[in-house]
């Protein structure tokens, strides 16, 4: 199992040079990943608040073996042709190490979606979140795009360079026990699980996906992530193979994800 950390990027952790200050300590501690959140907005307390996508490009520079990512961004509410091109340069910068963590959003922490006029329906962004997924995976191809969709529009395009990587992996965020976000998930190459109350939720939904994927989770990422400080064996055992170390967005500071860095677990 690798071992991760999922960042808040509020308050006294919106500074993307702290942010990458962090990531290199935890490449150095042993970690296997490093991931920030998306959120244009947030719930009081919250007050400040960086921007994701920054922020990981100044990670890059300071690391040059851990994962990076947002973990997650919600393609309903941003342009796939713009998420395609910000991915690549990331994926650039950090040499082929880029997962990008994505999901449906909720409009719950904060109002992030109608403060800004996004769409508000969850059916509606459901299928636009669909749609903007398949076209960034065909704009990643490097291959001609012409598409014309119900939400977006390609047309006549071809998006070169390509990623450092193959195929840049993507992780869907599920939120269980909700099975349609585990049915996207199983087309891609991970699922990032959240709302899991116990191990055994774990196992029944890793059961569900290996269904879904021909009796198979070879080459599948089955992520989850607890408080730090959390026993992550259970996890392991129950199918995870990514376990992230989670953080109170209103209390998180600095100092408190340095103990986290040099507690890593499995040292």
């Amino acid at each position: 199992m690798k071992y991760g950390l999922n960042l808040p990027t509020f308050d006294r952790m919106a500074d993307p040079r702290l942010l990458a200050e962090l990531a290199a300590e935890a490449e150095a501690a042993g970690w296997d990943g490093v991931f920030v959140w998306d959120h244009v907005y947030y719930r009081d307390p919250a007050r400040a608040a960086t921007d994701p996508w920054m922020a990981l490009a100044a990670m890059a520079t300071t690391t040059s073996a851990v994962a990076l990512g947002p973990m997650v961004t919600p393609l309903a509410r941003r342009r796939p042709h713009i998420v395609a091109r910000q991915l690549v340069a990331l994926d650039q910068l950090a040499n082929g190490r880029v997962i990008l963590g994505t999901g449906l959003g909720l409009d719950g922490s904060g109002g992030e979606f109608i403060r800004f006029g996004e769409v508000e329906d969850i059916r509606q962004r459901a299928e636009m979140y669909d749609e903007a997924l398949d076209l960034l995976r065909a704009l990643l191809s490097g291959e001609p795009v012409d598409h014309r969709g119900t939400y977006f529009t390609a047309s006549d395009v071809r998006f070169l360079p390509r990623p450092v990587q193959s195929e840049l992996p993507v992780w869907i965020a599920a939120r269980w026990p909700n099975r349609r976000p585990l049915d996207r998930a199983a087309k891609n190459q991970g699922a990032f699980i959240i709302d899991l109350e116990k191990p055994a939720d774990l196992a029944t939904a890793c059961a569900y996906l290996e269904e879904r994927r021909s009796g198979s989770l070879d080459s599948f990422d089955v992520v989850v992530q607890r408080p730090a400080g959390d026993d992550p064996e259970p996890w392991r055992e129950a199918g995870a193979t990514w376990w992230l170390a989670a953080f109170d967005p209103f209390s998180v500071t600095p100092e408190d994800v340095r103990v986290a860095i040099y507690e890593r677990p499995g040292r």
